[in-house]
């Protein structure tokens, strides 16, 4: 059977996504690496596009993915054990890289056990199913990453059993917890650590304190869990995320080895009983093929560095470079969401001119980001900037160089 009679409905489809401001720009295609030259950090080339290019819109922020001895563990995996898996961990898919990885990360996050996915994304989908039981209540913040509103979906999450609480309100959170039935017999609080579209965090400290005093409510509790993606690595003193840069730690926490640690794939961590749960009963853990052993390796190689000297140096480099760029969009009159993290976003309120800066952004070598409406709501448009460890003061500059003359103040 053919696709003729499906394509045009498929065509009307996304006529309508672009309609309403839904659909996605063509990819541009990486053809090439620039090292590190001088002053200036390193570059990309475009398939298509003249020049090169630097990118502030990498989750690479300790700019690990280049880093040599990455480069070297996944060449070393791939030869002793192969390019892929070949199989499901539970049917002899299980490569050493894949154990070793798990103990390194469960040892960087101060857990006893944690458990590896393809994806941060496949993480959370795992982790609902393996949670959601007949009397198991959600509650999550409304600017969760559409991983968390998917995995409540998929786990066939009722909407009697599921609140959406306002974005880091403590006291809105209270009164949603004080609305959950008595029948519950488990609560689930969830939430990003870092939201990716703002560069806020979430209140760590005094969520963990709130939900510890409906603790006794429930047989299972009240257990926080906290996607933190964007924050283990790149955030905190020692870059252990928002947890540290809080003072205070969830009962589950979930990440990723894509963003600051360079590599692929994502985890959960928390205690061994959790982790055999998970193993279980989380189907994407169970029925999809593992992390190669060359992403596995590369990823320890990836943690080790984030946890030695040459990471604390990246840091503080990611920290300075982070503030040279947001005194300097404040410097230049623009508005931005405050705080430490090296996602900035630079409120633009207007698409037209969202779209036009990102264009002059391009036009000038610097590949930028921009959310508007329907994406996010009108007058809340937005460029997001996001800061590396690679990125020099010349880069930084040079980015606010070609703001001043695409956008003066004034």
């Amino acid at each position: 059977m053919s696709l003729e009679k499906l394509n045009p409905s498929l065509v009307n489809e996304v006529r309508a996504l672009e309609k309403e401001g839904r659909a996605k720009a063509p990819e541009r295609v990486i053809t090439g690496y620039v090292p590190p030259s001088g002053a200036r950090g390193p570059r990309y080339t475009l398939r298509g596009a003249s020049g090169e290019f630097l990118r502030m819109n990498s989750n690479s922020y300790l700019s690990l993915s280049n880093h040599p001895a990455l480069l070297e563990a996944a060449d070393a995996a791939a030869r002793r054990f192969g390019a892929g898996p070949g199989a499901v961990r539970f049917i002899d898919g299980t490569a050493m890289p894949h154990v070793e990885l798990e103990d390194r990360i469960a040892r960087f996050t101060g857990r006893p056990a944690a458990k590896i996915f393809n994806s941060a994304y496949t993480s959370v989908l795992g982790l609902a199913i393996a949670l959601t039981g007949p009397d198991t209540f959600w509650i999550g913040d409304e600017l969760n990453h559409n991983c968390i509103i998917r995995a409540m979906r998929i786990a066939n999450v009722p909407k009697e059993q599921r609140a959406i609480f306002k974005h880091n309100d403590v006291a809105d959170l209270q009164r949603r917890l004080d609305t959950v039935p008595s029948s519950a017999g488990r609560v689930l609080v969830i939430f990003d650590g870092i939201f990716s579209m703002r560069g806020d965090n979430a209140p760590v400290a005094e969520t963990v304190r709130l939900t510890g005093r409906y603790e006794s409510r429930y047989r299972d509790g009240v257990v926080t869990i906290m996607d933190d993606s964007h924050g283990i690595g790149a955030y905190g003193e020692t870059g252990r995320g928002t947890e540290e840069f809080c003072g205070a730690r969830v009962d589950i926490l979930v990440g990723t080895f894509g963003k600051a640690f360079g590599v692929n794939g994502g985890f959960i961590a928390g205690s061994p009983e959790l982790v055999e749960a998970v193993r279980q009963k989380a189907d994407t853990y169970i029925y999809t093929n593992p992390l190669g052993a060359a992403d596995a390796a590369a990823a320890i190689a990836g943690v080790a560095i984030a946890d030695g000297a040459d990471g604390r140096e990246r840091l503080a480099n990611l920290k300075a470079r982070t503030k040279q760029f947001r005194d300097g969009l404040t410097a230049l009159g623009f508005e931005s969401i405050p705080g430490p993290h090296p996602v900035v976003p630079l409120l633009v309120r207007e698409t037209e001119r969202t779209r036009a800066m990102v264009r002059g952004l391009f036009d000038r070598g610097v590949l930028a980001v921009g959310l508007t409406f329907p994406v996010v709501p009108r007058g809340d448009e937005t460029i997001r900037f996001q800061i590396n460890a690679a990125h020099t003061p010349a880069d930084i500059e040079h980015v606010l160089g070609a703001l001043r003359e695409i956008a003066p103040p004034g």
